[in-house]
């Protein structure tokens, strides 16, 4: 070879391997970027876990035997799967431990309020929780791949039956894109899943395990650019101390404090001290200067400080090996429609498995009592065995689900001869049947399988929802007052004969939800008053006849009341009303004198009136031991009038003879959608002026209907669609379909029985209801669904006269409808009808309580009360 030959083949292996350094960059950002994404830092959509986790995970279930194993040794062997160090294992393991859902622990964990870190993997423990271990895993519904060396296999994606992103919430930070999704709340989940599953609409809210304050109202479904603000929960401890007793989602005790003294630093605030007793709560109390104010204090917290911090949720997720941005209700109806579909495979799985125990129990059973197994005993062969064997069960497996193979016959040459020398054809008929029984349920599932998964959810949240309730309390933080809006998630009880309130008596008689912020007001049979601070546990006096959340400058709940004065003095009757008062002051509603004594007692949200009759005990020449007293005769006034004289007499005891009517104006009541509650406070639409026989129209999706009168504590459906004002001569118009007869009908109907629930259409399940309309005259619009049909206008007064609710109506259409509509109704003209005035106490502030009267009968057993002279007058005796 001479020079030149050398130098061009030099030349053209030069040119083969130049490359310049940006087509490298480029390749090697973007594997890199997608190694990031994929494997590192985003979670799947499938069964919520970032590859490390799925790792350990998997790990963990190769292990257990239901013992706890060291950390250290799970961190080792997940690294067969992981291609990582230890320390990333680890603190992912921490983290998932932490959450207590998945990990069952054992050992220092480290602390999420305190911040402070777990302890070395040596020295912790874990196992799987019964919760993973009947949810997460399946070998035989997970499909598998090959680990990063090629030794073993790993699942893809862990067949997890449960929304568990949204449950344990994730954060990571890939090249080019982040994700944050917050924890939801365990049950509340569960709940989704099931409406999702029967089609009613849902909503989700985020639950933070460090509990605190949130305002949602800008979440956004999860989605990028949601917003949710969440406050620690803060309390006056006394005039110069505020406690700090929850903390917002990602801060610590640590985080927090710093925050605080860096404000003080800056005079954003002003304090003396700080102490933190945080351990297994949350408690830092906060020391005020002198001439501080706690309640400005607190607002400058809130807006100095990391007292209130915002959170930018943004749901990204691996979705068949792409990021996707989706919100956190498709992530929810996801996870649903996974979940059907692996616990149809694992009933699909089943079936086969039993129909194949039931197939060889057949074919055993056959084998035995008719004696085959004598054919193969001149067979010199196994080609003749088999064949034998084949020939004699010919003749019998004409039921046989499936056509006997050669493995099945194989399997019958190894039955001991011991078996069949024992064999019970009884017990074999049994087993037989006992699998056919198996089988019908399992086919039974898969026909129902929405209902079957129903089931599941609510089984789930029956074994493992316990504990697991709402810790985080929604509110707006809008400049309002805060007793408005507050979620009232606390239980309030109350021990009468010892005399004590609060939130830990749950053993005791439970009264009301109640928040930590509510003031509860106590009567006591001695007329003693008292409102009091929700705490955990308060003595308030013995004999404890009303309690109750007390609502400041409340003029609508009216106090009627009958008691002695003194040991044996004259009683009284008066109502009342309380308005404000000074906290943990006792009031006295008697004259003052020892030993006076409530008779009868009751509180009426509205101002009812009711009629109750007065016993008195049989002494001396008396010959009218009892009668009856209107209360509706007597005016409201202050708590600390004296009262009218009901009889200078020996009362017995004093009985409800009648429920009264409101003497207050008829009250204006809204609804507030985004509670799906009533209330007087002006939020959300309202529903008009209610007396206090006046009630709601209440017409849900499903066709059920019922009148009822409002109370502020009523729950609602979702799935309602009428809620007003119910007028008794004002028709009710439905269109639904009747799935029975498989045709569109129209009816117009009066309420006859307003105290029964009715269903307004026929109880075939395909029955469904198009519309609904409360107008006198309306008109509707009727779309069909074939596009060659022209639309139909119904006046619904000329088609049809009102008739009774339970009346099939006028056939509409035999044709499929695709749409109704609401045309504009034709004019009504109201006749005019004078409203009988009555007498009415006017009452501006509208604050009630929840809507319930509870009256209080005392019997006086007391035989030492000594007789009384009939030389008194009195005005109702």
């Amino acid at each position: 070879m001479n020079d030149d030959q050398t130098n061009n083949e030099f030349k053209n292996q030069t040119q083969e391997t130049i490359t310049k350094v940006t087509g490298m960059y480029k390749n090697w950002f973007l594997d890199y970027a997608s190694y990031v994404i994929l494997e590192r830092a985003v979670p799947s959509v499938e069964d919520g876990f970032k590859p490390v986790q799925r790792r350990i995970m998997q790990s963990m279930k190769d292990l257990d035997d239901g013992r706890y194993n060291k950390v250290a040794n799970l961190v080792g062997h997940t690294m067969q799967y992981h291609p990582h160090g230890d320390a990333s294992i680890a603190d992912a393991m921490v983290q998932l431990g932490q959450k207590e859902l998945l990990i069952d622990t054992q050992g220092n964990w480290g602390n999420i309020l305190t911040g402070d870190r777990a302890a070395a993997p040596r020295y912790i423990e874990a196992r799987l929780s019964k919760f993973a271990s009947e949810v997460v895993f399946n070998p035989k519904t997970t499909e598998w791949q090959a680990t990063y060396d090629g030794r073993k296999k790993e699942p893809i994606d862990l067949p997890v039956k449960f929304p568990l992103l949204l449950a344990q919430g994730a954060e990571g930070i890939a090249v080019g894109l982040s994700t944050k999704i917050v924890p939801h709340n365990f049950n509340e989940l569960i709940d989704a899943s099931i409406k999702y599953l029967k089609g009613r609409s849902f909503t989700l809210i985020p639950d933070f395990q460090t509990g605190g304050v949130a305002d949602v109202s800008d979440y956004k479904d999860g989605k990028r650019g949601g917003k949710i603000r969440v406050r620690v929960k803060i309390a006056q401890f006394d005039k110069k101390t505020l406690i700090i007793s929850e903390l917002p989602f990602g801060m610590t005790t640590s985080s927090l404090i710093d925050s605080i003294i860096k404000a003080n630093e800056k005079k954003k605030i002003k304090i003396n001290k700080i102490e933190d007793n945080t351990s297994a709560s949350v408690e830092i109390l906060i020391h005020l200067p002198n001439n501080v104010s706690p309640d400005k204090t607190i607002d400058a917290l809130y807006a100095f400080t990391s007292c209130e911090v915002s959170i930018s949720p943004l749901c990204c997720v691996i979705d068949k090996n792409k990021p996707v941005f989706i919100g956190v209700k498709e992530v929810l109806k996801r996870s649903t429609d996974h979940t059907v579909d692996l616990l149809r495979m694992e009933l699909e799985i089943q079936l086969d498995e039993l129909q194949e125990q039931w197939h060889f129990a057949s074919l055993e059973r056959i084998f035995i009592e008719n004696r085959i197994y004598r054919d193969i005993e001149e067979e010199t062969s196994w080609e003749g065995v088999l064949k034998a064997i084949e020939k004699g069960l010919k003749p019998y497996t004409k039921h046989l689900k499936r056509a006997v193979t050669q493995e099945d016959i194989i399997r019958l040459t190894e039955i001991k001869i011991k078996k069949i020398s024992k064999f019970d054809i009884d017990k074999a008929n049994q087993l037989i049947e006992a699998l056919e029984d198996k089988i019908a349920g399992v086919n039974h599932h898969l026909s129902n399988l929405i209902a079957y998964v129903i089931d599941y959810f609510k089984n789930l949240k029956k074994k493992y929802g316990k504990g697991r309730e709402r810790k985080t309390e929604i509110r707006l933080f809008e400049d309002i007052e805060a007793t408005k809006v507050v979620m009232r998630n606390t239980k309030l009880y109350v021990n009468r004969e010892e005399g004590f309130i609060g939130t830990s008596l749950k053993k005791d008689e439970f009264v009301t939800d109640c928040a930590d912020i509510d003031d509860v007001i106590v009567f006591r049979a001695d007329g003693k008053m008292i409102i009091t601070k929700v705490d955990s546990k308060t003595f308030v006096g013995k004999d404890i006849i009303h309690v109750a959340i007390f609502i400041k400058n409340d003029k609508r709940t009216v106090y009627n009341m009958i008691y002695r004065d003194g040991r044996s003095g004259a009683s009284y009757m008066k109502r009342f009303y309380v308005s404000g008062v000074t906290r943990d002051k006792e009031y006295d509603l008697t004259t003052g004198k020892p030993n006076s004594k409530v008779w009868y007692f009751t509180a009426n949200s509205n101002g009812e009136a009711e009629i109750v009759t007065v016993y008195l005990r049989a002494v001396g020449h008396l010959k009218k031991l009892k009668w009856d007293i209107d209360f509706s005769e007597l005016a409201v006034k202050g708590r600390g009038v004296r009262g009218n004289t009901v009889t200078k007499h020996a009362i017995k005891k004093v009985m409800q003879k009648a429920e009264g009517i409101s003497t207050l104006k008829p009250r204006k009541i809204w609804f507030d959608d985004a509670v799906m509650r009533l209330n007087v406070d002006e939020r959300g639409e309202l529903l008009g002026e209610f007396k206090p026989k006046d009630r709601l129209l209440i017409i849900n999706q499903h066709g059920n209907l019922k009148t009822a009168i409002p109370d502020v504590s009523m729950h609602f459906d979702e799935d309602t669609i009428v809620l007003e004002k119910w007028i008794p001569n004002k028709p009710i118009t439905v269109v639904y379909f009747d799935g029975q007869r498989e045709r569109y009908y129209l009816k117009r109907f009066l309420i006859e029985n307003p105290d029964k629930i009715e269903v307004i259409i026929s109880d075939h399940p395909k029955s469904q209801l198009e519309m609904v309309s409360t107008d006198y005259r309306p008109v509707f619009e009727i779309i069909f669904s074939k596009k060659n049909m022209n639309s139909l206008e119904i006046n619904a007064e000329e088609f049809i006269d009102v008739k009774g609710i339970n009346a099939l109506g006028n056939l509409v259409t035999k044709e499929r409808i695709k749409q109704v509509n609401t045309l504009e109704s034709l004019v009504y003209e109201d006749p005019h009808i004078e409203d009988i005035e009555v007498d009415a106490i006017e009452v501006k502030d509208e604050n009630i309580e929840k809507a319930t009267s509870k009256s209080t009968n005392i019997d006086d057993d007391d035989d030492s009360t000594p007789p009384i002279e009939e030389d008194g007058q009195t005005l109702l005796f």
